[in-house]
């Protein structure tokens, strides 16, 4: 059994995140919802609530509320739950994570899974998936499934969508990586008339590999 986190506003989002998170369990996960709403009342209890959230960022929710600046709170919700998948993957509580949103829970969900190491399933159900993402999954592993229609209740579009979105992170969870005989890695980067100064080394450095070299094996 492996706990996946799944993170969404259960204030705007919460019944297709109960939808999600069942669909998870009833493959044998155990699921760990992480609140990341601010104003309305949340739709069920979270595991980890958005007061918890709130303090992991230093902040008030009470704070967030009052003010209803939703610049600052999507800019404080994503560093609380940043803090939050951090702590859980320290203490052996994530081993995978999906979330689900619009702009604001995009961008709070993709924050939290670009701080988490490669190899850490990671999906993220977006509206925003079928756009430019390159800010949103940076240099990490986060697929990006697009919603086709807005997050806004379940139906026969959307039902299909978050089922697909759940077999794919369990899927992933459930895969075991097998263990390569990788060897070091090098890295170079070149630009303009530095390539010949990095291809040069290169070249060398692959004519010396043991498998390159007559009577021996790789």
């Amino acid at each position: 059994m492996a706990t996946v986190v799944v993170i969404g506003a259960l204030d705007t989002k919460g019944e297709e995140i109960r939808f999600l998170s069942r669909l998870i369990e009833d493959r044998g996960h155990r699921v760990r919802v992480v609140d990341s709403g601010v104003l309305g009342e949340p739709a069920f209890a979270a595991s980890i609530t958005r007061d918890e959230v709130a303090a992991a960022a230093g902040v008030s929710l009470a704070d967030l509320v009052s003010e209803r600046d939703r610049g600052r709170a999507v800019t404080a919700m994503s560093r609380g739950v940043t803090a939050v998948v951090q702590r859980m993957l320290e203490k052996g509580e994530l081993d995978a994570v999906i979330a689900m949103g619009g702009g604001a829970g995009t961008s709070v969900g993709t924050a939290a899974m670009r701080a988490l190491p490669l190899g850490i399933p990671k999906v993220m159900v977006s509206t925003l998936a079928s756009g430019d993402v390159r800010g949103f999954v940076g240099v990490k592993d986060i697929t990006m499934i697009p919603t086709i229609v807005d997050i806004s209740g379940l139906n026969r579009i959307s039902r299909g969508v978050f089922t697909r979105a759940a077999g794919a992170i369990c899927g992933m969870v459930e895969s075991s990586v097998p263990a390569g005989d990788d060897k070091p890695t090098i890295v170079a980067s070149m630009f303009g008339n530095t390539t010949p100064c990095v291809e040069t080394p290169s070249t060398r450095a692959e004519q010396r590999r043991p498998d390159r070299v007559r009577g021996r094996r790789a």
